[in-house]
C-alpha cells in the first residue's frame, strides 16, 4: 500500500469511527484512534490502531502488517509519548511506554490470541513488534 493509498484509508476509518462512536466495520470495537506528535513535524497525527485491554491499561502494537519497518506513530509516541486516545465516545490523554522482555511477550501473546493475524504479522518480519502500554495521564 503506498503512504497515499494509506493516508486515504486511514482517513476513511477516523471518519467512520467518529461517525459511529468507535464503531467502524472491519473492526468492531477492537479500534482506537490514537493521536501522537509528529517527531520531526511536531504537528499532531492521528492513527486508527487496534488495541488490547488488560484492566485500565490498553495496548497497541507496532505491527505494520509485518512489515520490515515500524509505523510512523510509532516513532513519534517514541519521540513524544504524551498521546490522546480516543475510544467509542471518549477522548483522554495518555503516557505511553514500550513494553521490553516477558511483559511485552506475555501481551502480545494474549493478543495474538485473539486476533491471529498478529501471530502471522510477526512471522513475517525479522523485527520484533513493539507493544506500547498507554496509561490515562488524567486519572487521579
Amino acid at each position: 500500500m503506498t503512504t497515499s493509498n494509506r493516508n486515504d484509508w486511514n482517513t476513511q476509518v477516523i471518519e467512520e469511527f467518529r461517525a459511529n462512536q468507535g464503531q467502524v466495520r472491519q473492526f468492531g470495537r477492537a479500534l482506537v484512534l490514537l493521536t501522537t506528535t509528529g517527531a520531526r513535524s511536531g504537528r499532531p497525527v492521528t492513527a486508527p490502531v487496534m488495541y488490547h485491554r488488560e484492566g485500565n491499561r490498553l495496548y497497541v502494537f507496532a505491527s505494520k502488517g509485518g512489515a520490515p519497518t515500524n509505523p510512523a506513530w510509532y516513532h513519534n509516541l517514541v519521540a513524544h509519548p504524551d498521546v490522546t486516545v480516543e475510544t467509542g465516545t471518549e477522548t483522554f490523554p495518555a503516557r505511553a511506554t514500550v513494553l521490553q522482555g516477558a511483559e511485552r511477550d506475555r501481551i502480545y501473546a494474549a493478543h495474538a490470541a485473539q486476533y491471529p493475524q498478529f501471530a502471522e504479522y510477526q512471522q513475517k518480519t525479522s523485527r520484533t513488534i513493539p507493544v506500547i502500554a498507554l496509561e490515562r495521564a488524567d486519572a487521579a
